[in-house]
């Protein structure tokens, strides 16, 4: 890519499995794009390092290519070398583009680190961003995809993750991070999970075998790149045994789709003969240890070893007559690097040594000998195990270049295999955590009866049961919920869940509710609560609002924004304009009229269901017993009346002194609430300050006849159709005549 131009080319490979992509970004989306790959390494040009930097990609995962490598020509050349095609255009590819120059620099740093040995890279994809859902960083962080809030492995992947193979591991973590957005796609990964889920046998029986299979991705990539070990053909020789099980095991399901997936994988009986017939059952790792090829395959070979062995039990022979010739019971045959095999005798028996002996070394407690006959048969045995090593090394090597003609149907085999891994991994974690199928559709309508929280409903302590919630979105009548309730009541569980759910629904899974009905979603959005990035010398309001801005930039009809506690990072006044803005905003303009729950602990927002058509409030319902508040985590209908807040204050170990001058300071201001409005024109305010003289009440105040004119300007508004700006003004507006005068 480069800075000066608004998209960025980019190209991702896994010299591991040989997937090689490109694609172009705009500036705004390359974070995203990034996180999504989850890059180990990133090549790039000298001046966009720095905006790697600025997004968390530190210095040692960013290495810089010479401007000469991204040159057009260069880059499209060096690809059309190694794909050996004329143009790039069968790959479906336009060869203008900027994520061309990426890729042939990719292939170029390729060639040149992994000595050129990358012949499992034999085809270049165009990256669809339109394919699949955006998440951004916000939002993989905030639905904890796959870490937990405190950045260890856990989260939601921990939950769903019952896949039996390394392959299906990598495929289940890049499917949760670009979930789908085509419907068809999405239908068909549901059926055959919902095929497994029905027929527990065809699982039980699949999921064993899988457990078989081994890493097939990387012991392939080894094979193509001439690294693979003799263990590695066994493996791999194992892995394609299973795979006419894994056929039958899919050939005895009910559904006709699952049934269909044992087509899907190619037969390769011969490699598993060719295999079976040159090496032993349990190959070691090293060639160098020897004993790797079958006996019977080489008959040279056979001669060789019969040799060797041969060899060994005729020193077994020499020691034993010479031991009865000098009446030396102790005799050793040994063997060092220096001068071979050797006979030792301890010093004791040194005086019985006959005349044929020649002494070559003097240890503490024994001398070592040779004799004529011993370096004769020496030279044969030496002779053979060399010839062996060298014949070995030839067989094995003959094998691994014949084996790497079947690379692409055991590549094509080893996708099958992470994918029906990842299938019927979902199948299983729906059995088990009473997952269900979501029904999906092209409209907007999100309705989830009784939803869970995946990961939050098993972290509780036993006995414990998760309190499910019901979620009803839609752009035509219930666009934007107001969620009110207590900070610890559980607003952010029910934005996170419904977040998961959709989620999950567009990965193919089942997900955690009574019943599911889920409109396609193109983007989720996230804004929850304080957990920023402060680090970066930001303010919370400013990452706060940083945030929001890209929602409201980025949002569209089909996207669903989940805002937890926007406005916190500020002033109360200020934060309540900027939360009710917000909702008026995404309220009335039809292009980013998106889907909405917003979390807030602002009850003033609750106004807005009065005003706004498509606004609904909800509440967390919590209950007082014994002037103790006890969180149910239901959600129902209706706004909050009453702040918590102190409760919480309390369960979190606040001194109770302190908590009882808040329930007087919250008392007085709740009686002032009822009384202002009255007709009375003495009402007097709270008791704020302890032993404090009289106060004037607002209206005392109000009969000053400098403010006479302030009143009228105020008496003459309508509150009701203000928006939350103009009162801002205004307010400004006043407080600078009140200050002139």
């Amino acid at each position: 890519g480069n800075k000066r131009r608004i998209r960025f080319g980019v190209s991702f490979a896994d010299a591991s499995t040989g997937e090689f992509k490109l694609t172009e970004v705009d500036a705004a989306d390359l974070e995203n794009l990034l996180r999504g790959i989850g890059p180990a390494e990133i090549l790039c040009t000298r001046p966009i390092r720095v905006d790697l930097e600025a997004m968390g990609y530190p210095r040692q995962v960013t290495s810089i290519l010479e401007d000469w490598v991204f040159g057009e020509e260069y880059a499209r050349s060096t690809l059309t070398d190694h794909f050996d095609v004329h143009s790039l255009k069968g790959f479906g590819v336009d060869e203008g583009s900027a994520g061309v120059t990426a890729a042939g620099a990719l292939m170029h740093y390729l060639q040149e680190t992994q000595k050129g040995s990358i012949p499992h890279v034999r085809r270049i994809e165009v990256y669809d961003e339109s394919e699949y859902m955006s998440l951004d960083v916000q939002t993989l962080r905030n639905l904890e995809l796959l870490a937990s809030s405190s950045g260890e492995e856990g989260g939601l992947v921990t939950i769903i993750d019952e896949t039996r193979t390394p392959m299906g591991a990598r495929m289940l973590r890049s499917w949760l991070v670009r979930p789908l957005r085509d419907l068809d796609r999405i239908v068909k990964r549901q059926t055959i999970v919902d095929g497994f889920h029905s027929s527990r046998e065809t699982r039980d029986v699949l999921r064993s075998e899988l457990a078989e299979v081994g890493d097939l991705e990387r012991i392939s990539v080894r094979i193509c790149t001439g690294r693979a070990t003799p263990r590695d053909l066994g493996g791999l020789k194992r892995a394609c045994e299973v795979l006419p099980k894994v056929v039958d095991a899919l050939e005895g399901a009910d559904k006709k789709e699952v049934k269909a997936l044992a087509e899907r994988l190619i037969p390769v009986t011969e490699l598993v003969a060719l295999i079976t017939e040159t090496l032993v059952d349990e190959p070691g790792t090293s060639l160098k240890d020897g004993g790797v090829i079958r006996a019977g395959y080489s008959a040279e070979l056979d001669e060789l070893r019969a040799l060797s062995s041969g060899g060994k039990q005729w020193l077994e022979q020499l020691k034993e007559t010479e031991s009865a010739k000098t009446g030396i019971p102790s005799l050793k045959i040994g063997f060092n690097r220096v001068f071979g095999y050797y006979l030792e005798v301890t010093n004791v028996h040194k005086d019985k040594v006959p005349e044929h002996f020649i002494r070559k070394q003097t240890l503490v407690n024994a001398e070592r000998y040779i004799t004529p006959e011993l370096k004769e048969y020496e030279d044969k045995i030496l002779g053979a195990e060399e010839h062996i090593s060298q014949l070995e090394g030839d067989l094995f090597h003959e094998l691994r270049d014949n084996v790497a003609g079947f690379t692409e149907d055991v590549f094509s085999n080893a996708k099958e295999i992470a994918r029906l891994d990842v299938l019927s991994s979902l199948a299983e974690v729906a059995v088990r955590n009473r997952f269900v199928r979501p029904l999906m559709h092209s409209g907007t309508d999100l309705e989830i009866e009784d939803g869970r929280h995946p990961v939050v409903e098993q972290s509780l302590p036993p006995g414990e049961p998760f309190i499910p919630n019901s979620t009803k979105l839609n752009t035509e009548t219930e666009q934007i919920l107001i969620v009110t309730g207590p900070n610890m009541a559980g607003k952010s569980v029910v934005l996170r869940q419904v977040g998961l759910v959709v989620l999950l629904a567009q990965i193919g899974s089942f997900v955690p509710a009574k019943r599911a009905r889920v409109g396609l979603v193109d983007r989720i959005f996230t804004r929850v609560g304080a957990s920023d990035n402060l680090s970066a010398g930001e303010s919370t309001f400013l990452v706060e609002m940083n945030e929001t801005a890209n929602i409201l930039n980025n949002a569209s009809p089909q996207s669903l924004i989940l805002l937890d506690e926007v406005g916190r990072g500020t002033s109360t006044f200020d934060g309540l304009s900027i939360a009710w803005a917000l909702v008026e905003y995404l309220h009335g303009n039809s292009d980013v009229a998106a889907r909405t729950l917003f979390a807030t602990h602002y009850h003033e927002l609750n106004e807005l269901e009065n005003r706004l058509e498509r606004v609904r409030n909800y509440r967390i319902l919590v209950q007082e017993h014994n002037g103790r508040v006890v969180f149910l985590r239901k959600m129902v209908k209706g706004g909050a009346d009453h702040s918590y807040g102190i409760e919480v204050a309390r369960m979190a170990g606040l001194p109770a002194s302190l908590l009882d001058r808040s329930r007087q300071i919250l008392n007085q201001l709740e009686q002032q609430e009822l009384e202002v409005g009255t007709k009375t024109t003495q009402t007097p305010q709270p008791d704020l300050v302890k032993d404090s003289g009289p106060q004037m009440s607002l209206f005392e105040l109000a009969a000053d006849p400098n403010l006479q004119e302030v009143g009228e300007i105020i008496a003459a508004l309508d509150p009701d159709v203000m928006t939350p700006m103009e009162a801002l003004l205004l307010l400004s507006r006043l407080h600078h005549k009140i200050s002139d005068e």
